[in-house]
C-alpha cells in the first residue's frame, strides 16, 4: 500500500498537560484552516504528566509569606546556579496566570476548611506554595480536565484530531533546517503516514524507562528526544537525571511506586533498620534537596542496611486526606502506615535535560518546538526543585501559543531531497525489517546497563563500561532506521537516549547537583556552563 499523506495548521507529539494545554489555547486563539493533529502513542489520558503525586508551584497573592524572589531564589539554589535567571523569574512571575487559568479549565484545587487554596511544602522550598488535586493525584487531576476539555468542549474538539497509538518516528526536516512535519507509525494498523505541518511540537515527556527502576510509566522511553538526536537538534545537560529519593520499594518488584516528598513535608522521617534518623545532620533534614537526599539512601543502601518511610505520627485521617492513593498503594502491599514503616528506595524520576529550547519552545530547528519534561529551558539547572515542572508546562505552553499567534503559517508541503529521503526510509519495500525477537531482553539489559553504571553515582570508568556494552546492545539490536513495532520503535530510542546521557555525563568531570561523579577531584558549588550532548560535535557553552 502506499503511504498516506496528509496536511495540518500544527502537529502536537505527546498529550500530557504540556500537549494538552497548548491544543487548547491554539484552538482558542487561532484561525488555523487544517486544525490540529494531537498524536499519542499510548491512549489519551496515558502519559507521565497524570503520575505527577506532588503537585505544581503556585506564587499567589493570597499567599501572604511568598514572593516572587523568594520563589526564584529556591529554585536557583536547588538548581546550583545553573539555572537561567530570567527564565526562572518569567515562569515564577506567570504561575499565578497559570493557576487561574487551569481553574477555568476545571482543575479544582485542593481548598481548607475556610475554602481557602492549600498550600503544602515540599523539599528545598523556603514556604509553602504547593498547589494539589485530589491529596496526592494532582498531575492525574490536571490531565482529566484538559482531556475533558478536548474531548467534549465543541468548539475545542472541532479543532482536533486525536491519533492514538501511534508513533512520531522521525522529523521531516528540509536541507534549510526547517521542520515540515513528521513520520507516523500505527501500532494497530501497522502503517506509516507522511504528515506535514508548517508547525510541530514536541510534548513527550522524559527518559525515566532508560533505568531499570522509575517512577515513570511505560509510554516514557525518551521518544521526542530521540526525535530530536536523530535531526542534529541542539541538546543540553543530558547528565542531569533527577533520582527521587523515596519510591515504594517491595521485593522482587521492579516497580517503583512513587512515595511523594509531601509525606516529608508533612512530618514523616527517614531512618534505617536500625532506628537511625541519618538525615538529622543536613540543614534541611528529609527536605534536603533530592540529589542529596538521594545520594544519603544510596549510601545507606551501599552499606546493606534497609531504607525506611517513618510516616507512623502523622495522624491517620489526615494521612488519608492528603495521601489517599499512597495509603491505598500500602494497604495493597500489607503495609499499615499507622504502625509499619514503608520500604523506600531511590528511582529514576525526571530529567532536566532535554532539546534545547527558548522560553517558548523554539528549538535550534526552525518551525520545532519542544515544552515540557522533553525540552531543556534551564528553569532546573541540575536538580528539579519539586513541583516546578507541572508549572513549566503550563507556562511554556501559553508562551508558545503566544508566539505562534504573532506568525503567519506558511504551507509546509515543500519537498527537497532531505525529506524525501526521510520519506523513502519507511516507504520503500525494500527497507523491510525482520522482526527482533530478543527486543525485551536487550531492553532489560540496556535500563541494567544504565542503572549499574550512569545511575546515583558515576565515574569516568563506569561510563566509558557503559558506552561499550551500550554499543554492543546497538549492534545487537540492528535496527537504524526501520522498526516492525513500537516496541523496537522505543528500544531504538533508549539507545539513542542512552548514548546521550553518557556523552554529557562524560564531558563534565565535576559534581554538581543531580550528577555526581565519584571520581571528580572537587565538587562544583556553583557554575555558569552547560554541556550540550557530543553526538553532534557540539562544545560547551554559557
Amino acid at each position: 500500500m502506499p503511504m498516506k499523506h496528509s496536511t495540518y495548521s500544527v502537529i502536537i507529539v505527546g498529550s500530557g498537560i504540556a500537549g494538552l494545554y497548548a491544543a487548547i489555547k491554539l484552538s482558542e486563539t487561532m484561525n488555523l484552516p487544517d486544525g490540529i493533529l494531537l498524536l499519542t502513542k499510548s491512549q489519551l489520558a496515558e502519559c507521565n504528566s497524570r503520575y505527577a503525586q506532588g503537585g505544581i508551584v503556585g506564587v499567589l497573592p493570597e499567599n501572604k509569606p511568598d514572593s516572587i524572589s523568594l520563589h526564584v531564589a529556591d529554585t536557583i539554589k536547588a538548581g546550583c546556579g545553573l539555572c537561567d535567571f530570567n527564565v526562572v523569574k518569567f515562569i515564577s512571575e506567570n504561575s499565578c496566570h497559570a493557576i487561574k487559568d487551569l481553574m477555568k479549565y476545571g482543575v479544582n484545587f485542593d481548598r481548607n476548611e475556610q475554602n481557602q487554596l492549600n498550600f503544602t511544602l515540599e523539599g528545598a522550598h523556603s514556604v509553602r506554595r504547593i498547589l494539589h488535586v485530589g491529596g496526592d493525584a494532582t498531575g492525574y487531576g490536571i490531565e482529566k480536565a484538559l482531556v475533558e476539555k478536548v474531548k467534549n468542549d465543541p468548539v475545542i474538539s472541532s479543532n482536533i484530531t486525536i491519533y492514538e497509538q501511534t508513533l512520531a518516528i522521525d522529523l521531516l526536516v528540509d536541507s534549510k533546517n526547517k521542520c515540515r512535519g513528521i513520520i507516523s507509525f500505527n501500532d494497530l494498523t501497522q502503517e506509516y503516514e507522511t504528515i506535514y505541518a508548517p508547525v510541530t511540537i514536541l510534548a513527550t515527556g522524559g527518559t525515566g524507562q532508560v533505568y531499570k527502576y522509575t517512577t515513570n510509566p511505560s509510554v516514557t522511553t525518551g521518544d521526542g528526544l530521540a526525535l530530536g538526536l536523530r535531526a542534529n537538534a541542539k541538546i543540553k545537560d543530558m547528565e542531569f537525571i533527577q533520582f527521587h529519593p523515596t519510591a515504594l520499594s517491595i521485593e522482587n518488584d521492579d516497580s517503583r511506586f512513587l512515595i511523594s516528598e509531601s509525606v516529608r513535608g508533612e512530618g514523616a522521617r527517614l531512618v534505617n533498620q536500625n532506628g537511625d534518623y541519618f538525615m538529622s545532620e543536613h540543614p534541611q533534614k528529609d527536605l534536603a534537596p533530592r540529589d542529596v537526599v538521594a545520594r544519603e539512601i544510596f549510601a545507606q543502601l551501599s552499606k546493606a542496611n534497609k531504607v525506611y518511610l517513618d510516616a507512623t505520627f502523622i495522624d491517620i485521617e489526615k494521612f488519608k486526606t492528603r495521601f489517599p492513593n499512597i495509603y491505598n498503594k500500602c494497604l495493597e502491599n500489607n503495609i499499615d502506615v499507622t504502625k509499619d514503616f514503608i520500604p523506600v528506595s531511590p528511582a529514576a524520576h525526571y530529567c532536566m535535560g532535554g532539546i534545547k529550547t527558548e522560553i517558548n519552545g523554539k528549538t535550534s530547528i526552525d518551525n520545532l518546538y519542544a515544552i515540557g519534561e522533553v525540552a531543556c529551558t534551564s528553569l532546573h539547572g541540575a536538580n528539579r526543585l519539586a513541583s516546578n515542572s507541572l508549572l513549566e508546562c503550563v507556562v511554556c505552553a501559553y508562551e508558545l501559543v503566544n508566539t505562534l499567534v504573532k506568525q503567519q503559517l506558511l504551507p509546509s508541503q515543500i519537498i527537497d531531497e532531505s525529506i524525501m529521503t526521510t520519506i523513502k526510509k519507511y516507504s520503500n519495500e525494500e527497507n523491510e525489517q525482520a522482526e527482533i525477537n530478543n527486543v525485551s531482553e536487550l531492553m532489560d539489559k540496556l535500563k541494567t546497563v544504565m542503572w549499574d553504571k550512569v545511575g546515583i553515582i558515576r565515574t569516568e570508568s563506569s561510563l566509558l563500561e557503559a558506552m561499550s556494552e551500550i554499543n554492543k546492545i546497538a549492534s545487537e539490536f540492528g535496527a537504524v532506521d526501520k522498526c516492525s513495532n513500537i516496541e523496537e520503535y522505543e528500544l531504538r530510542n533508549l539507545i539513542y537516549v542512552s548514548k546521550c546521557i553518557i556523552n554529557s555525563a562524560l564531558e563534565r568531570k565535576e559534581s554538581i547537583g543531580a550528577h555526581f561523579r565519584a571520581d571528580s577531584v572537587k565538587i562544583q558549588v556553583e557554575n555558569e556552563l552547560h554541556t550540550e550532548d557530543k553526538i553532534h560535535e557540539s562544545t560547551v557553552t554559557a
